[in-house]
C-alpha cells in the first residue's frame, strides 16, 4: 500500500473512531443505561476499523492466496493468544513464504 493511500485510510479510521465515541457525549447529557446502546457504542469502533482494514489486507499483496495465508496464520496465532508482534511477524512470514512459492515454485 502506498503512503498516499495509507494517510487517508488512517485519517478516516481515526475520525470515525473519535466521532462514534464523541457524538454521544456531546448529544446526550444524562447517563446511558440501555444495554443495547452501550454495547453498540462499545463495539462500533472495532467493527468500523475491521470493515476498513480487511479489504486492504487482501489487496496488499501480489496474490490473494498469499494474503489469505497471512490472514490464516494471524488468526491461528491470535486464537492461541500470542502477542501482537508475534502475530504480525508470523503473518508477514506466511505472506513472504507464500509469495515465494507462488512466484518461484509454481
Amino acid at each position: 500500500m502506498s503512503f498516499d493511500l495509507f494517510l487517508p485510510y488512517l485519517a478516516v479510521m481515526a475520525g470515525v473512531t473519535y466521532l462514534v465515541r464523541a457524538i454521544p457525549l456531546i448529544l446526550i447529557k444524562k447517563k446511558i443505561e440501555n444495554k443495547f446502546i452501550l454495547s453498540f457504542l462499545h463495539y462500533m469502533p472495532y467493527a468500523v476499523l475491521t470493515v476498513m482494514t480487511v479489504p486492504s489486507v487482501f489487496y496488499a499483496t501480489e496474490s490473494v492466496i498469499s494474503a489469505t495465508a497471512g490472514v490464516a496464520v494471524a488468526l491461528i496465532l491470535a486464537y492461541f493468544k500470542r502477542g501482537l508482534l508475534t502475530v504480525a511477524i508470523g503473518a508477514s512470514g506466511a505472506v513472504l513464504i507464500a509469495e515465494f512459492i507462488i512466484k518461484y515454485l509454481a
